[in-house]
């Protein structure tokens, strides 16, 4: 008995040893291969193909798996490429909606919320700081060269930048006595490349601490505010939404400035529930517009306790790090006073025009202020909405074309930089090639005319059979708000039909979702387009206008 126990232990043993022995021979293999498409690949790309190359992997997944998960009810099931929109619009946070909300499952919109989560800036720019400071660490210790010669990746595959939230910025480009710098004293030794590689390090675990920390407490804050507002409770339960479900999808969409929202009507549902839309509000401008702001003023205030060094160098010398999203002290001072103005500038406009409308008219004036504060920030990227914007006055609709139609960063700076003359050969060569590649790309506003006219043609039949609902003004607007990832949409109504079919049903989804296949597709493109907006903030510079 001890023999036939000894024999079948022995046997279990050299089966587990090739068991474990089959899974790191798999797992080794596969590291190769990760290893040659990371060199290989993804070394030889520039900034724009590996977002390009980021976004449509993602939104592609993304509709794999919605494709494969069960909708809510088994009576409507979506179309493959309403889905694939879907996805293409959860991965860039642009919220254009083709089918209604509740149409999801639970399982989608946890599908949804992981798209919003790994799409938005703030994620996609801190995962680019690591990746900065790992192809630094690799190329200062030389593991590089060690470690892949026998493989024959190239010596220099590490000057590659793959930084997914890394962009060049010609603020970046100044010298230590640039004027975005002052009230910092510059150190008076020049600080090495070790300590420039530890700060992209510290900058890259502030943002992270910083997504999860803001996004912690909002799904904790609207969780609570759920179970303590039966009137916001009710409107989930009436809904068969879970609480938790909807506080993380809520949450994850408004700080990506996505503007997805688990119910049908967006916010409208929730326009008396002032507590929760002031709850959503900060989590609109740290996930957006101040997030270079906050992101600055976090390193300062960790500065005062710890990390002193790192946290000197990224305030004296951040544009060394080239960073998109890490402005200077001043630059960040004025796109605070930026935001803030417009946010004035449009809460003055919206409420001139529509404090009396039918949108507005069942809130008292406090519920009012709010309702109105909450849409006009979400101009400026995220997209939810407490009124239908097609009943919004002609004037508050062109201003809130032109606020999406803005990147996000955008501000008001009277001070230019002192720019440092003395560049290396490299620097001078990169800086002349993209020059010359910009004398051959159009202006954004140009690229946006196009789709326009592109979407005008494939829609040309519905502008002549259904002129109201089909107009070029609505047009734009979707196409405008698709390219500033806002979500923004005037909607399609069965009323406006000059010849109504019999057969039209409302349907709380965006206009876009009366639209032919073609058009469709054509938004999807302007969704990408508009998520890789940044790299081409200085296009069309070669036309003359005289």
């Amino acid at each position: 008995m001890m023999v036939v126990v000894s024999y079948l232990g022995n046997k279990l043993q050299r089966l587990c040893s090739s068991l474990c022995f089959g899974i790191a021979s798999f797992c080794r293999f596969l590291w190769f291969l990760l290893t040659c498409f990371y060199h290989y690949v993804l070394g030889r790309m520039n900034h724009f193909s590996i977002e390009l190359f980021y976004f449509l992997f993602l939104s592609t997944i993304g509709f794999l798996i919605l494709n494969a998960t069960d909708p809510r009810t088994a009576t409507f099931t979506p179309k493959k490429l309403d889905l694939f929109f879907t996805s293409v619009s959860a991965s860039t946070v642009s919220s254009m909606s083709v089918v209604e909300m509740e149409v999801f499952s639970n399982t989608q919109l946890i599908i949804m919320t992981i798209l919003m989560f790994i799409g938005g800036e703030v994620f996609t720019s801190m995962v680019g700081l690591h990746v900065s400071h790992h192809q630094r660490s690799a190329k200062k210790g030389g593991r590089v060269n060690d470690s892949m010669s026998d493989l024959g990746i190239p010596a220099n595959f590490a000057d590659h930048h793959l930084e997914l939230g890394t962009i060049a910025n010609p603020e970046f480009e100044s010298s230590k006595s640039d004027i975005f710098d002052l009230g910092y004293d510059p150190e008076p030794v020049a600080h090495t490349e070790d300590l420039k590689c530890k700060s992209i390090r510290f900058l890259g675990f502030v943002a992270l601490g910083y997504l999860l920390l803001v996004q912690t407490l909002g799904v904790v804050s609207v969780l609570v505010y759920i179970n303590v507002i039966s009137s916001a409770k009710n409107v989930l339960e009436q809904k068969g939404l879970k609480p938790f479900t909807f506080s993380l999808f809520t949450i994850v969409s408004t700080f990506a400035s996505c503007g997805f929202v688990p119910t049908n009507e967006n916010m409208i549902v929730f326009r008396k529930n002032s507590g929760l839309l002031l709850l959503l509000i900060p989590q609109i401008l740290l996930g957006n517009n101040l997030y270079p702001s906050a992101l600055r003023f976090s390193v300062w205030a960790i500065g005062k306790f710890k990390k002193k060094a790192e946290t000197r160098y990224l305030l004296n010398n951040g544009h060394n790090i080239r960073f998109h999203h890490f402005l200077s002290h001043l630059h960040s001072s004025y796109l605070v006073v930026t935001v803030l103005g417009f946010i004035l500038v449009q809460f003055v406009l919206f409420s001139a025009m529509e404090w009396g409308s039918d949108s507005l008219n069942a809130l008292n004036h406090y519920q009012k202020f709010i309702g109105v504060l909450f849409q006009t920030i979400n101009t400026r990227h995220t997209g939810e909405t407490i009124v239908d914007l097609s009943t919004v006055v002609a004037a508050s609709l062109v201003l809130i074309v032109v606020m999406m139609y803005l990147p996000p960063y955008t501000s008001f700076l009277p001070l230019s930089a002192k720019r440092n003359g003395d560049r290396n050969s490299d620097q001078r060569k990169r800086k002349s090639n993209k020059v010359r590649l910009e004398k051959y790309i159009f202006s954004q506003l140009t690229y946006l005319v196009i789709f326009v006219i592109l979407v005008c043609i494939t829609e040309r039949k519905k502008i002549k059979q259904d002129p109201l609902n089909f107009n070029v003004l609505n047009i734009i607007v979707e196409v405008i708000s698709a390219y500033g990832n806002v979500g923004f949409t005037m909607g399609y109504s069965c009323d406006r039909q000059l010849k109504p079919d019999g057969i039209c049903e409302n349907k709380w989804y965006g206009f876009s979702g009366k639209w032919s296949d073609e058009g469709k597709l054509i938004l999807i493109v302007v969704m990408v387009f508009g998520r890789l907006k940044k790299f081409n903030m200085n296009g069309g510079k070669a036309w003359k206008l005289l």
